[in-house]
């Protein structure tokens, strides 16, 4: 609402997105505006039939289809009126309020840096997509990249740049082009221009793309069949399916057009930090953000206009190693099972097997527990794996590293082609682990920030209670936090990292497009052995991974939210159930989605306790339970209150339980089951 708040006065694009009781009720009345007229006039006007798309998705046949079409959409009018026209809207930021420095207090603890340009719309360029390869360049990971400079100064933590192509960074009217950098305390004041040349060889993102759209999961029917909705508004009858997604044609004229508007006078920046705190008199009308504007100092514009020793580091990226060319299906060379094989077994670990035989396609996972506890060397792995690791992800392969409570998981997805490479690259790294002074203070202090970000969220907060309750053996967010403002040293890390390295039990899964023993599976699993060089756990360290077994009578925890600002209150109610097998699991799934709707339309729809309403089965450490969750307003609702209606929303559903028929259980277990298939 900020950054539209520097358009042109009568821009659509200046306007409030949401809806309240001032711009709803108050400010109408003043104006003796009848909003239910005004609604109604702008369902005439715009609730036409020639203005609409429409896209079905179903395994009914194209005359059934046709004919359910007729009957439900032949009568939306057709008032014959000309579409809105906005061409004389153009340059909506042309203001003086643009190009400037604004600093912003956000809720948040983060640094970040935004720079944003506001282009000519760039919609009908759509078959070259030229912000789209910008956005690669500017947004690459690797080494010479923007990203890489700046993290070797410790600078920035990550960066973003392009133009999401929804009707807010892209319309008829503008096209926005905007880079977002996470910066460090260090880099806080520090940023520099990207060079201004583009490279004659960028078709290989083209490639990617293809890759991309060709091999792509399914999604959703409701959200396929909105995409295509939304397509046919925007492209021609040919490209309706691939219009948003695929690059047709390379042309350079387009991309340094495109290119050559990203200059530094045309900039605006936006600097986010809660040091600002105590600076900025103004605020946001709509949601009073606090922030100041002035003028870009003019050491900003020589440092960025100017010619910089830096730039002679940044290079375009080389080749792309990761990318897949060999699509080819694996013959199975193990009998077909309907669950993961052991092939591989010994004190140190073992390695389980699936071939895909349903979905036939050349993608393949591959996950490993390494059993252990720790965050920052985690995220410092993170880091060190940024460069080397960018061009896989570039490549459509997909790398998650989990510090969770019963270990490390690495987990690798995508094309089996080149898969194992980065699953090595990641292993490797692990092996090799260190960290510079710079790096670890950088990441020590990030982590504090990250913490204190996740406990001023009511529904984090409320989790990591609920957990603390009933895990042995676990740690609050306040006590990580509390820890890390302790200081740690660098040394204790690597003195951590050479421990934790030295006694582990790993357990892999390989599924998808693999062979087993002849791809060498095993040979993997083997390499992790023998690059951690790792003993076995020894038998008398246990692993605690026990639930506390909560009395049979009433508990109540309260905490009081750590955001000052924040008026939302988070009520959970938890009821445990004990240790329960596969069986009972699922019964309490399915008691859970049966819940689900009596629970939003008791709580929500007709006792208006709060926007977020669920129930959601819980499955701790193998305790199963169900909880009831309502956030609500604190200066609408105590939480006393709201509790109180989680009760007799229960016992009204015991009613609707007994009433239920055999028909409609049938029904919901088919619904669970093609769900889960």
């Amino acid at each position: 609402m900020l950054f539209g708040s520097l358009a042109k006065p009568g821009h659509p694009m200046g306007k409030f997105c949401w809806g309240n009781a001032q711009t709803l009720k108050q400010e109408p009345k003043k104006q003796k505006i009848n909003v239910y007229k005004r609604l109604r006039a702008f369902w005439k006007k715009h609730y036409s039939a020639h203005y609409m798309t429409l896209a079905v998705q179903s395994k009914e046949k194209l005359d059934t289809l046709e004919e359910w079409v007729r009957e439900i959409f032949s009568k939306v009018p057709n008032n014959g009126l000309p579409k809105p026209d906005f061409s004389d809207m153009l340059d909506p930021f042309d203001t003086p309020a643009f190009c400037k420095l604004y600093r912003v207090v956000p809720v948040r603890k983060v640094h970040a840096l935004n720079i944003t340009w506001a282009l000519p719309p760039q919609e009908k360029y759509y078959r070259v997509k030229p912000l789209h390869y910008i956005s690669w360049l500017i947004g690459h990971e690797g080494t010479g990249s923007i990203l890489s400079l700046l993290r070797k100064k410790c600078w920035a933590l990550a960066l973003f740049g392009g133009n999401s192509e929804t009707g807010f960074d892209q319309n008829t009217t503008y096209s926005i082009f905007s880079i977002s950098i996470t910066l460090t305390d260090e880099g806080f004041q520090n940023f520099y221009q990207v060079k201004k040349t583009l490279p004659s060889f960028l078709p290989f993102i083209s490639r990617i793309e293809a890759n991309e759209f060709h091999y792509q999961e399914q999604i959703d029917p409701i959200e396929y069949v909105e995409d295509i909705c939304e397509n046919m508004q925007l492209f021609p009858k040919e490209d309706f399916l691939t219009g948003d997604q695929l690059m047709f044609e390379f042309s350079p004229e387009v991309i340094s057009a495109a290119l050559s508007l990203l200059t530094p006078e045309k900039a605006n920046l936006m600097l986010l930090s809660p040091e600002h705190e105590g600076q900025c008199p103004l605020r946001e009308k709509w949601f009073g953000t606090q922030y100041s504007m002035e003028d870009i100092p003019p050491e900003w514009m020589e440092r960025w206009t100017g010619d910089l020793q830096l730039n002679n580091d940044l290079h375009l990226p080389a080749e792309n190693k990761f990318i897949a060319t060999d699509f080819t299906l694996k013959p199975s060379d193990c009998p077909d099972t309907d669950f993961p094989v052991r092939i591989a077994d010994s004190d140190r670990g073992c390695l389980w097997y699936k071939k895909d035989n349903k979905f036939k396609i050349p993608k393949g996972w591959i996950c490993a527990c390494i059993v252990v506890l720790f965050d920052l060397l985690v995220n410092i792995l993170g880091h060190n794996l940024a460069e080397p690791a960018y061009e896989a992800e570039v490549a459509q392969l997909e790398y998650k590293l989990v510090a969770a409570e019963h270990g490390l998981f690495i987990k690798v997805k995508g094309f089996n082609h080149k898969l194992p490479l980065l699953f090595h690259l990641i292993i490797d790294h692990l092996a090799d682990f260190s960290a510079s002074p710079g790096v670890f203070s950088m990441f020590a202090e990030q982590l504090k920030k990250t913490y204190f970000n996740i406990l001023i969220k009511p529904d984090k907060l409320s989790k990591d209670v609920r957990l603390l309750i009933l895990e042995h053996s676990r740690w609050s967010m306040v006590e990580k936090y509390q820890a890390l403002t302790a200081g740690p040293t660098m040394e204790e890390l690597m003195e951590f990292s050479r421990r934790f390295r030295a006694e582990l039990y790993a357990e892999g899964l390989v599924q998808g497009n693999f062979n087993s023993a002849v791809s060498g599976q095993r040979s993997r699993f083997i390499h992790i052995s023998s690059k951690l060089q790792f003993s076995k756990l020894s038998e008398e360290v246990p692993v605690m991974f026990r639930v506390v077994e909560l009395p049979p009578k009433h508990h109540i925890c309260k905490v009081k939210s750590l955001n000052k600002g924040d008026a939302n209150s988070e009520v959970t109610v938890y009821y445990q159930s004990g240790p329960k097998a596969l069986r009972e699991h699922t019964l309490m799934e399915l008691l859970v989605m049966h819940m689900d709707e009596p629970c939003f339309d008791f709580l929500r729809t007709k006792e208006t306790l709060g926007y977020h309403v669920y129930p959601t089965c819980r499955n701790t450490s193998g305790v199963l339970g169900f909880s009831v969750t309502v956030e609500t307003q604190a200066t609408k609702f105590n939480t006393e209150l709201v509790e109180l209606k989680i009760e007799e929303f229960l016992a009204s559903f015991g009613e609707k339980l007994n009433a239920l028929t055999e028909e409609a259980f049938t029904t919901q277990v088919c619904t669970t089951v093609i769900g889960k298939l």
